[in-house]
């Protein structure tokens, strides 16, 4: 069943048909893990994790129930939940590294434009670093990766008005942060 909605393929899922997970997982993995190396800037700490969060929505998915919330706000929150975890274990703080918007712009050939890239995203790292850990989470959830206020209101378990708050305070901050680069 080709182009079959979340919703399809998780009624499909929580009916035994292998197939449907597996839908499931390559329509999801590679955002999910770009969120979390995002938040913990590590690409064999981020494969590792990844692959806790598909066990645990597999163990989860029993459990879901199409109730208003949309799977992939879901998934993002049992992400969120794994990365938060993960560093309650190791008592450090999250960073926004983004390691993923890297390899932009590799195919340039030119080497002015690939530093001045490199420049580019080193000062945007920097300036997300800046934020409250909160505002990085809900920048980076809505504007790199591109979740609806909605589905990241969902995914870190706050309401839509707070997202929006945390939002413009984050870009306002983030602008701030850049000007000052």
């Amino acid at each position: 069943m080709l182009n079959s909605s979340d919703a399809d393929l998780v009624k499909r899922a929580q009916g035994g048909e292998v197939n449907a997970v597996g839908e499931l997982y390559d329509r999801h993995h590679e955002s999910i893990f770009r969120y979390v190396r995002s938040r913990v800037g590590d690409q064999s700490l981020a494969e590792d994790l990844t692959g806790e969060i598909f066990t645990r929505m597999l163990v989860s998915l029993p459990d879901y129930r199409l109730r208003g919330i949309p799977f992939r706000a879901w998934l993002y929150r049992i992400a969120h939940n794994r990365v938060v975890d993960h560093y309650r274990k190791e008592s450090g703080c999250p960073s926004v590294p983004l390691c993923h918007a890297e390899s932009m712009g590799e195919t340039e050939s030119n080497p002015a434009s690939i530093i001045d890239h490199k420049l580019t995203l080193e000062r945007v790292r920097r300036a997300l670093d800046s934020l409250d850990p909160s505002q990085q989470e809900v920048v980076v959830l809505r504007f790199l990766l591109g979740l609806s206020l909605r589905e990241v209101a969902l995914a870190v378990g706050k309401t839509v008005s707070a997202v929006k708050s945390l939002q413009h305070r984050g870009l306002k901050a983030l602008r701030v942060a850049l000007e000052q680069a």
